[in-house]
Formats: C-alpha cells, structure tokens, sequence
C-alpha cells in the first residue's frame, strides 16, 4: 500500500511544546517546515535544528495570514500539510467575563483556524491533495464550568473540522481535528513522581498526528483523541 507524500509543513500557533514537536518530527521525515507565531524570538533555536523558517503571523487577521501562507510559498512551495495549533482561553465565572477578551479568544481559537484552513484549501484543491489538522481540546467536546470562553472557541474549532472534512475529503484533503484530552508535559509541568505518563508527552502526540498523516485514503479519521493512560473519560 503506497503511503502518502507531503514536502512542505505549515505550523502555526507554535510554541515549545506540541507545535515544536511536530516541527522536529515533520523535519525528521524530509519535510520543508514553516512555523508562525504572533512572537518568533522564542523560536530561533526550534528553526535552527528543525531549519525551519518563521514567521511573525497574527491569526485572526485575514491580510496577515494571506501574507503568511504567500511568504511560505515563496520560500518551500504551498504547503500540503498545515497545522493549527493557536487557541486561547479566558477563565472565570460568566457574569464577570470581560466582552473583548471572550471576543478576542474566541478568535484565536476558532476564527483564525477558519482563515489558516482559507488559506490551505485554496492552495490544496487545486492539486487535489493535502491536510489540514486541527488541535483541539476536552473543551471541543464538553464544556466545563468557569471556561465558556474556552469551550466556544474549540466547539466552533471543532465544528469547522467536521464541516471541512465532509467537503473536502471528497477532493482529496485529509482534514483532521485533535481532541487534547489531558495535560501536556512541558518544562514549567513536570509529570508528578508518582504518577508516571500521567501528563501527554508532545513527542508522543506528534507520532500519532503523524500517523495519521499517512494513513490511506481508503480509511481516513477525522477525528483522534489522545490522553494519558490515567485520564478518566
């Protein structure tokens, strides 16, 4: 069975933990890789192992991601592999919620994946093939107390992914939503003593975005949770 080829990987929303993995990962099997954020000084030693390129993109601003998916064409090609990774959340009680900060991250969340996916699609359809995956969150899938903020923004985020893939998965495009249901290990989180693999390891979660990746068109997800042995359901 011929597996998949992808040369070009967009990330945006990156940071040290998953979007870094993925970046180390994608770079690993031979893929050109982008990654964007609204601040890249952080991501000057992930471009010089990975040999990435960055970019300095906000996500909720249509010009902006223009620009950001125009930039990466000019330097590795359209990419056929496009991350969104970029969320935000605001918690606290409804009625003490401050409007613009729901609003802004309610963007971040949702908003800007609808751009990002914009963006891929025009450059994908065309050729008839790519992916477009999306990160998602318990919050995707079940709202939680003092985190309406949170749970709008991955509903809507979740909501486009399953919309996307009936539409464009008929064309070619593997469209795939995450559901991140745990902690996800970093250096300011370290898994507790004893509790091992009680917190998501970035490196492990990146091996199964890849493998989704590659698998055959005939039995495409759109949709894979991922969580700690120890996370209750």
């Amino acid at each position: 069975m011929t597996k998949p080829s992808f040369t070009s990987a967009l990330i945006v929303g990156t940071g040290p933990g998953l979007s870094a993995s993925l970046a180390r990962l994608f770079a690993k099997n031979g893929l050109k890789v982008a990654v964007a954020a609204r601040q890249t000084d952080k991501l000057a030693d992930l471009a010089k192992e990975t040999g990435a390129s960055l970019h300095a993109c906000n996500a909720v601003d249509p010009k902006q991601v223009a620009d950001l998916f125009a930039a990466v064409e000019t330097k590795q090609g359209a990419p056929d592999v496009v991350v969104y990774n970029a969320s935000a959340r605001v918690r606290g009680a409804l009625v003490d919620l401050d409007p613009e900060e729901v609003r802004r991250a309610v963007e971040i969340s949702g908003f800007g994946g609808f751009l990002v996916s914009q963006q891929a699609a025009k450059r994908m359809l065309p050729k008839n093939h790519g992916a477009i995956f999306l990160t998602g969150a318990t919050a995707g899938v079940k709202g939680f107390a003092l985190s309406s903020t949170f749970a709008m923004g991955k509903f809507a985020l979740r909501g486009l992914a399953q919309s996307m893939a009936r539409e464009l998965s008929p064309k070619g495009i593997h469209v795939a939503h995450f559901v991140i249901d745990g902690g996800i290990r970093s250096a300011s989180r370290a898994v507790p003593d004893n509790s091992p693999d009680s917190l998501l390891d970035p490196n492990a979660i990146a091996e199964t975005y890849w493998a989704t990746l590659m698998q055959h068109r005939s039995s495409w997800s759109w949709e894979i949770e991922v969580r700690p042995w120890v996370e209750k359901f």
